[in-house]
């Protein structure tokens, strides 16, 4: 059966959005525009996970969290405007499983949801979402956290980046043009221009490489594309 969301946002083209996304990943997604609604939404949709804003008209994010913990374990995340590290603490000791602060990128919102699902049993786990190498440089690239670890530290990195990392890296010594990345990573709701992609792996070379000047993972390969390199 397919997962149920509910997505308690006021913004109607946040909600409209939300669920385009989650249906377009094969589940079922309901939206409320406040706190009351969100609540008996919840009571008659049964959802398997929400999507809960904390700025709502009349009952509040915090309230509604509360509400629906008095009597139910199902997984929040938190959805906010805010970014302050008070607001995230709060939503968690409510009893919040996640927090993601506005504007959020699509995928990486669709990343939290599933990685949720699984840490509270509500999706089975699925292979392939995390790449480890260990030379010539030791990496991690994770999907689920949304992390990148280079030489056992984390290092910030924002999810578009990481997505093209992580593409370029699932099939090792590929190589692909531009319009492919921007085709498979950035996607049908993306407009822009071959040069992003370039943008985006002069950034990823300054965090993975040694030397960006002279990589060794992310190679240009002159007139075509780019390949992530592994040695074998």
């Amino acid at each position: 059966m397919p997962k149920k969301i509910l997505a308690v946002e006021d913004d109607k083209n946040i909600a409209d959005l939300i669920r385009l996304y989650m249906e377009k990943e094969g589940m079922e997604c309901q939206t409320a525009g406040s706190g009351v609604e969100g609540l008996e939404k919840f009571q008659s949709f049964q959802p398997d996970l929400v999507l809960l804003d904390i700025m709502l008209p009349g009952m509040d994010g915090w309230a509604v969290c509360r509400k629906i913990r008095e009597t139910s374990k199902t997984p929040i995340i938190m959805l906010t405007a805010k970014g302050e590290l008070e607001d995230k603490v709060n939503g968690l000791e409510m009893g919040a499983d996640d927090y993601i602060t506005k504007p959020f990128e699509t995928k990486e919102l669709l990343a939290r949801v599933h990685a949720v699902l699984r840490r509270t049993g509500g999706e089975e786990e699925t292979a392939g979402r995390r790449l480890v190498f260990d030379k010539p440089k030791s990496l991690i690239i994770d999907l689920d956290s949304y992390e990148l670890v280079v030489d056992g530290k984390r290092v910030d990195t924002p999810p578009k980046e990481l997505e093209l990392l992580f593409h370029l890296a699932s099939a090792p010594n590929r190589v692909f043009t531009r319009n492919q990345l921007l085709d498979e990573v950035w996607g049908f709701d993306y407009f822009g221009d071959s040069r992003t992609v370039d943008v985006h792996i002069k950034r990823l070379r300054e965090k993975i490489e040694d030397d960006p000047a002279n990589p060794e993972l992310l190679l240009t390969v002159w007139g075509v594309g780019y390949k992530f390199k592994v040695a074998g």
